[in-house]
């Protein structure tokens, strides 16, 4: 294969995979921020204590965090299908993706979070701030940087998974190695495919890593 022939391929390969991880990223944001943060306010001498409640997310977080992705992307067929109405194709990647991700960045939100020094919470306590007020305005704002890097660290597993999703017809970067790579012995094209990817990992790698540098200095 010329790389006349490669490169339309790869184009259309590394568009897709951005598709895929913005999308993914967004949702896992949507789920995994606000899931996080119920963590912490739930558990015991959190600012909402409900260990019944505290002990259910852990379990789903846990079990979410448990299973292999390649199994969790054939699990959750059904429930691509009913939402986006296809299996195949970028759009439905996007589910299994948030679903593996989801519970990864959850874990990594409760980490930041429970960093905050409990004496800003209980100044902020004393000053008579609602609890409400306490997570939007001290919790969050003080673990910025932590949740950035957690965040940085989720992407890259995002794009780790939708390589994996290539497998069974997710596009993007994956699904090109393994239709012309694997499958017509183009050996070239799976090297330049590696070096893509790990480029983008570098990519989003630093630039999380400078703005969480830049907010803890804040």
């Amino acid at each position: 294969m010329t790389w006349d022939e490669m490169a339309p391929l790869l184009v259309e390969s590394t568009l897709q995979t951005a598709q895929m991880i913005l999308l993914s990223t967004l949702f896992t944001v949507l789920i995994g921020l606000p899931l996080g943060v119920a963590l912490v306010v739930t558990d015991r001498g959190g600012l909402f204590p409900s260990p019944a409640l505290n002990r259910v997310l852990g379990v789903i977080v846990n079990i979410g965090r448990s299973l292999p992705f390649i199994v969790l992307m054939i699990a959750v067929i059904p429930l691509t299908r009913l939402i986006v109405g296809t299996t195949i194709g970028t759009i439905a990647s996007v589910v299994p993706l948030t679903l593996g991700a989801a519970p990864f960045f959850a874990r990594l939100v409760e980490t930041a979070l429970r960093e905050v020094g409990r004496d800003k919470v209980q100044a902020a306590q004393a000053m008579g701030a609602s609890r409400t007020t306490i997570v939007n305005k001290v919790l969050l704002p003080e673990a910025m940087a932590g949740l950035v890097a957690g965040l940085t660290v989720t992407v890259v597993a995002l794009i780790s998974y939708s390589a994996m999703a290539g497998a069974i017809g997710g596009g993007g970067l994956g699904d090109l190695a393994i239709r012309y790579g694997y499958q017509r012995f183009e050996t070239t094209l799976m090297v330049i495919t590696v070096i893509v990817l790990i480029a983008i990992v570098q990519l989003v790698q630093t630039m999380g890593d400078v703005v969480a540098r830049r907010l803890a200095r804040h």
